[in-house]
């Protein structure tokens, strides 16, 4: 996750650079899948839910019993994810649990459940965040999601959680189908009291995967960010409430230091970088984790083809910590980058963005992101290097465990 917001502010405030993060097993932000089930159908679900009952999922005690473990391994945040992870029959003794044992405890929900009693239960619980999917206006939104009426019921689970005092926050994942839609959702948190606005970047996952051809082109990738940028620094420099964060393309934070540079003295400019560089960018495998909803522990949420181990046999605590070599690979600084990612100038700064993408067109998760949507000036790299190009899904999947050497 990108903090555009928090980065901003870098150059209105600065304050001191913290120490960059290790690459050894660095005690990760969990995402936790609890359930596939979900009430919706949305065209880039990661996880390939829908309304049915999954078999295989975490019985009650094996669930209990990963929550001693986070929590006796101290992770500083838990993300519960599903599908929709209300839907899963004892999801509010699991967020009660949950509560008392992580210092931060987030939910990540499709918004349609949160009303009524529901919600007074998510406000007791005393999550510290939750993060409602939007992906457009009215029937763009339920378009997306598959369901007539989506749009109207997250909008009231938006207003249930700002009613009850809770931290609530709009997700919106971008495609070239919604991107002119960017302006209308930021105005609508800014109606609503939002508190914060997360743009995810399409990642080829999942049904992601076989919609990846509606994924933004890189003019409207541009496009967007430079709507973001203009709005995050609007609020740094005036101190507005909105806090804006991108996921899930680390190029954004190359984009905003190439902004910088534009409007900033180099001395701010380079204090940036410091920050962004002991951030350090994409951290699949690092400072994310994903346990899903069978227990399999993977590198992050889209890397579902990989499995660390399982949760059933083992402890999270000793799989993230063990000797796993994709893990290995992953934390290594600067990672084995090939193509415009090996050659770019800020790998320090992005980290080589999102592999699975890489991953998923060519087989090699070093290959470069075909995502990052900055031209070769802009990277500091000379021209001519080819581009990957994104294709439409055809149907054959890559085994990244051959590939990861």
């Amino acid at each position: 996750m990108f903090r555009l917001t928090e980065y901003m502010h870098q150059l209105v405030t600065p304050t001191p650079v913290k120490a960059r993060r290790g690459t050894g097993a660095v005690k990760p932000v969990v995402i936790w899948n609890l359930t596939r089930r979900c009430n919706l159908k949305c065209r880039h679900c990661y996880t390939v839910s829908a309304d049915v009952d999954f078999p295989g999922e975490l019985s009650h005690e094996q669930a209990m019993g990963v929550l001693d473990d986070l929590g006796d391994f101290g992770v500083p945040a838990l993300i519960l994810s599903g599908g929709e992870p209300m839907g899963r029959f004892d999801f509010f003794e699991l967020a009660e649990a949950a509560r008392d044992k992580v210092r931060f405890l987030a939910l990540s929900t499709n918004g349609t459940k949160i009303h009524g009693e529901t919600a007074d239960r998510v406000a007791e619980i005393g999550f510290h965040y939750v993060g409602i999917s939007i992906d457009g206006i009215g029937a763009t939104n339920d378009w997306f999601r598959g369901v007539d009426g989506a749009f109207a019921d997250a909008l009231r689970g938006v207003r249930e959680c700002k009613s009850r005092g809770i931290k609530v926050g709009l997700r919106f994942t971008l495609t070239r189908d919604n991107a002119a839609q960017l302006p209308d959702l930021l105005k609508l948190c800014d109606d609503e009291g939002v508190d914060k606005f997360y743009l995810s970047h399409l990642v080829y996952a999942g049904r992601g995967d076989k919609n990846r051809g509606e994924d933004a082109v890189h003019d409207h990738t541009r496009a967007a960010l430079d709507l973001l940028i203009d709005r995050a620094w609007a609020a740094a420099a005036t101190d507005a409430p909105l806090d804006i964060v991108t996921g899930n393309n680390d190029a954004d934070a190359v984009y905003m230091l190439r902004w910088a540079e534009r409007h900033f003295e180099a001395d701010k400019v380079a204090h940036l970088r410091e920050h962004l560089e002991a951030w350090g960018g994409n951290s699949s495998g690092l400072g994310v984790a994903n346990i899903d909803t069978m227990g399999r522990v993977h590198p992050d949420t889209y890397w579902s083809d990989y499995t660390v181990g399982n949760v059933k046999t083992a402890k999270f605590s000793e799989l993230w910590t063990g000797d796993d070599p994709i893990l290995a690979q992953l934390r290594r600084r600067p990672r084995p980058l090939k193509g415009r990612c090996g050659a770019c100038a800020f790998k320090a700064v992005c980290g080589g963005n999102t592999r699975i993408r890489a991953l998923q067109l060519t087989g090699d998760p070093w290959a470069e992101d075909p995502a990052c949507y900055l031209d070769d000036a802009e990277i500091g790299i000379e021209p001519g290097l080819e581009r990957l190009t994104v294709t439409p899904f055809r149907g054959k999947r890559h085994d990244p465990a051959h590939r990861f050497h």
